[in-house]
């Protein structure tokens, strides 16, 4: 669905459940925690661009079919919805490996509202589409992930901080910054253990 005609006249709902919660990159005036049925959140989506190449993927999240998922609602005025949907597109639609979609979410501030919010759910048969992976395999290509927004393993973390600051709680992916911790702790001590002593 064409999100411009979906919220033609009237504020416009983003639904953020990755990058998007911590770094929205858009003017709002109301920030809510909401739930959306019938879709995931995964990593599922090799990163090209933002946060790995064509060479090295990274790996960064989708909405993927099937379950529940818990993110962020962003009400933006009406006189700035055309400028965030073509400042969303520009971000989010870079290779076409998201679909632009509307989808009726529930907001959890205790007035059980539900609204139609823009988001981007990924495309199946799009080159980019990783599916499912383990986390041994997801381990790899966050750690080699770097691109245009910055490292992939930054993405992991600062989404699952932003996660936890909601209360949520996600194993797979939380598992996964556990593991990136700890690789990132290791090899501090290796650098530190191969810097020469400086001490007289």
């Amino acid at each position: 669905m064409d999100a411009s005609n979906a919220h033609d006249g009237g504020d416009l709902w983003v639904f953020g459940y990755g990058s998007l919660m911590w770094r929205p990159g858009f003017d709002f005036v109301e920030r809510v925690p909401a739930r959306l049925i019938g879709l995931h959140r995964a990593l599922c989506v090799f990163s090209f661009v933002h946060r790995g190449t064509p060479e090295k993927p990274g790996l960064v999240l989708g909405l993927d079919r099937g379950g529940m998922c818990r993110g962020i609602a962003f009400r933006i005025a009406a006189r700035k919805r055309d400028e965030t949907i073509a400042y969303l597109r520009g971000r989010e639609q870079v290779t076409s490996v998201y679909l632009e979609t509307t989808r009726r979410i529930a907001l959890e501030d205790g007035a059980r509202r539900q609204v139609q919010a823009l988001t981007y759910t990924v495309d199946r048969g799009h080159v980019q589409y990783a599916g499912r992976l383990s986390v041994d395999e997801s381990l790899h290509y966050v750690r080699q992930g770097h691109g245009r927004s910055g490292n992939n393993h930054d993405y992991v973390v600062e989404t699952v901080r932003a996660l936890e600051a909601l209360g949520y709680r996600e194993s797979d992916l939380h598992l996964l910054a556990e593991q990136l911790s700890g690789v990132r702790q290791q090899d501090a001590a290796i650098r530190h253990h191969d810097e020469p002593d400086l001490d007289p």
